[in-house]
């Protein structure tokens, strides 16, 4: 644990010198805290070191800073709350955050990225809008369409240098918990692998190079007690995304996804958060294979188990030891389904731990370690993870 807390304590000391006056012990309870640097210093910012044991892309390092946005009102509002209790600066709407950050792994995969939230009104709008550049090595299975026997599938690397810009708009209804909106996705890329028959194949079929450009609708049900780490109430999205020549992509297809999670309390310590995502892609066209939804969890690599239809569950237990600290135990199972209607089940679990590194805010900060039948993956996480 000293040497997860070394790595924030490495990035702010070659920050301005103004933070040299900023306490790093919380006035209540006295413990190593983020919170008042975050509020109090013009430059300051959370570093989050990114350690990557993703199977996908093999083991890696980034960093990345989030950065807070309050004016002094604001600022001065959430120290009286975080000073009368534990978690009252935690209760307040989130402040207007911006993330900048990189990283790189030891296939040769690397990422740029920086994103920006912000809402206006007391929540009544929600703006969000992130993209990056990068470069991702990263290998594909696929059945061929169910031409292979037993079920099985094959193997081949790809290479996808790509740019990226999303952004999203949404306007709350009324004092209701749902939210509205709009969604635009753009993508630049180019496709190839080492494999010279697949290879070939990219380029005699045009999906070596893509624009892709997209726009949808999106909706949102949200009633956490703080999108940090929140420890009650749900949040529901639904995204319809329709991708057509018309908007300037080069293929035709729609996406559908539902996604939710929620966390319940049990007892005294002891919480429940719970997630479900499915996706399902549309297209009469040939797409490139980085397209297919996946299944997301932790301990399964990316693009492992693919399909036209991908559907996961999960759960996570944890039991907060104090105001502090927090362990957690989690488990999740998802499928998918292809054109040839083959299915295929992966399931995953682990531990791990948080850290509340910044207590005037609600932000956790910890370490996940995951299992699947053939990946352990290590992941540094803020948040819960869920």
């Amino acid at each position: 644990m000293k040497r997860l807390f070394s790595l924030p304590l490495l990035a702010l000391s070659l920050t301005a010198d103004a933070s040299a006056s900023i306490d790093f012990f919380d006035p209540v309870d006295r413990r190593f805290d983020m919170g008042n640097y975050l509020a109090e210093n013009a430059y300051g910012f959370l570093p989050v070191p990114i350690l990557i044991t993703e199977p996908a892309v093999g083991y890696g390092f980034g960093v990345a800073g989030v950065f807070l946005h309050e004016s002094e009102a604001e600022k001065e509002q959430r120290k009286v709350q975080a000073l009368a209790s534990f978690d009252g600066g935690a209760k307040l709407l989130p402040p207007a955050a911006t993330v900048a950050g990189a990283l790189g792994t030891e296939n040769g995969t690397w990422f740029a990225f920086a994103g920006h939230r912000r809402t206006w009104g007391e929540d009544k709008i929600r703006y969000l809008v992130g993209g990056g550049a990068g470069e991702a090595k990263l290998d594909i299975y696929t059945d061929l369409g169910g031409l292979l026997p037993g079920g099985g599938s094959v193997k081949f690397d790809t290479q996808t240098d790509a740019a990226v810009l999303m952004q999203t708009l949404q306007f709350r209804l009324g004092s209701s918990p749902l939210l509205l909106g709009v969604k635009q996705l753009f993508v630049q890329s180019t496709l190839s692998s080492s494999n010279v028959i697949v290879d070939g194949f990219f380029r005699m079929t045009g999906l070596d190079r893509s624009t892709n450009s997209g726009l949808g609708v999106v909706a949102t049900y949200d009633t956490r007690n703080n999108i940090f780490f929140p420890t009650s109430g749900f949040e529901v999205n639904a995204e319809y995304m329709v991708h057509d020549n018309a908007i300037g992509a080069d293929y035709d297809y729609q996406t559908l996804l539902l996604e939710g999670e929620g966390y319940l309390p049990l007892a005294h310590r002891w919480s429940l958060a719970i997630a479900g995502r499915y996706e399902t892609l549309n297209s009469s066209d040939l797409l490139p294979p980085t397209l297919n939804p996946y299944i997301h969890l932790r301990g399964i690599s990316m693009f492992r188990y693919q399909g036209e239809e991908v559907g996961s569950v999960q759960a996570q237990l944890m039991y907060q030891l104090d105001n502090r600290w927090t362990l957690l135990g989690f488990y999740g199972i998802g499928q998918t389904r292809g054109a040839s209607s083959e299915r295929e089940t992966a399931d995953a679990y682990g531990g791990g731990f948080r850290y509340q590194i910044a207590r005037r805010y609600g932000i956790h900060m910890g370490v996940d370690l995951a299992f699947s039948d053939s990946d352990t993956a290590f992941y540094i996480t803020v948040g819960t993870g869920i």
